[in-house]
């Protein structure tokens, strides 16, 4: 089969190489849709190696056909359409995936559009669900609302009847968060969002999601509420913080998090997918959750997908369709 492979110099190429062998619990994909993260840039670089054990290809998450079952496997069929995350390997025509860390494709959508569903949606229910413990009307605020992880963590806040905030860089993404459903929208280049919580919403926030990272851990505490939980995905604003004032996060009972899904257990995954599908796959079929896609491009472009999302221009995800 056909895979994009990376040399010495970090470009991307297509090589050719043997097909995954399938294990007892695992199912094969026929991969007609890949959905591009910036873990796939990092990984790239040098900087964020896959797990022990798990392909060295690049790609995080698929969306196709099954073509093959592993002799374990008792809940799927060859010719289910489906989508799920893989911890590495989805950069392929083909990709093997644990058949609990499956979801069925709904009905009315296609390849590209299930492609976007399941690393932004998963991390975004991790965040807000899993570790944040979210509750209907609590107030939510997101950062970078218009990238993935943003605008589908803003649906699965308003899902629940959440008052969500989110912080952007632009009027355009402004206008597309609006769309997602937030309640209030706050363009950083324009505005302080710490400013902002001060004039508007004095009694602050009841969950803070992050991908920034930097000197927004500090402000992050300065618009935290009582008992606030604060979840860090990335950081993309710097690995090191302002100061941290110590008596403002025992003084508001603040709990802070940090998280990543790719090395989590193949256990905790699979409870993951399990919870996620049970409480919110629904609203896929009933157009209350739609997946957000910025561009599709043929995946042999995989290096300009690349370039486009290193440029942090994009309202939601970059698609690669396997020909």
């Amino acid at each position: 089969m056909q895979f994009i492979d990376i040399n010495e110099s970090q470009d991307l190429f297509v090589n050719d190489t043997i097909m995954p062998v399938v294990q007892a619990g695992q199912c094969l994909i026929k991969v007609h849709a890949i959905g591009v993260n910036r873990a796939d840039l990092l990984q790239r670089a040098g900087k964020y190696p896959p797990p022990p054990g798990e392909s060295p290809i690049l790609g995080l998450e698929v969306c196709g056909e099954l073509v093959e079952v592993g002799s374990a496997v008792s809940n799927w069929r060859v010719g289910d359409k489906v989508l799920g995350l893989v911890a590495g390997g989805g950069y392929a025509q083909y990709a093997t995936i644990n058949s609990d860390h499956l979801i069925k494709l709904p009905d009315h959508l296609n390849y590209q559009q299930g492609a976007a569903i399941a690393e932004v949606f998963l991390t975004a229910f991790q965040s807000l669900f899993t570790i944040a413990k979210l509750q209907p009307n609590e107030n939510v605020l997101i950062h970078a609302g218009a990238s993935g992880v943003g605008s589908a963590a803003i649906q699965l806040a308003k899902a629940i009847g959440c008052n969500v905030t989110t912080t952007v860089s632009s009027q355009s993404k402004a206008d597309a968060c609006t769309e997602f459903g937030a309640d209030n929208v706050i363009i950083y280049t324009e505005q302080d969002f710490v400013a902002w919580k001060k004039e508007h919403f004095k009694q602050g926030f009841d969950v803070i999601l992050d991908v920034v990272g930097g000197d927004y851990l500090k402000k992050n505490i300065d618009v935290a509420g009582l008992d606030c939980r604060i979840v860090m995905l990335a950081m993309l604003g710097g690995r090191f913080s302002d100061p941290v004032d110590f008596a403002k996060l025992l003084g508001k009972r603040i709990n802070l998090h940090a998280s990543t899904l790719r090395n989590r257990s193949d256990e905790y995954k699979a409870i993951l997918v399990s919870d996620f599908s049970a409480k919110f796959l629904s609203g896929f079929s009933n157009g209350q959750l739609k997946p957000v896609i910025e561009q599709v491009l043929p995946w042999l472009e995989a290096d300009k997908a690349h370039s486009l999302m290193a440029a942090n221009k994009n309202i939601g995800k970059y698609i690669l369709a396997v020909e």
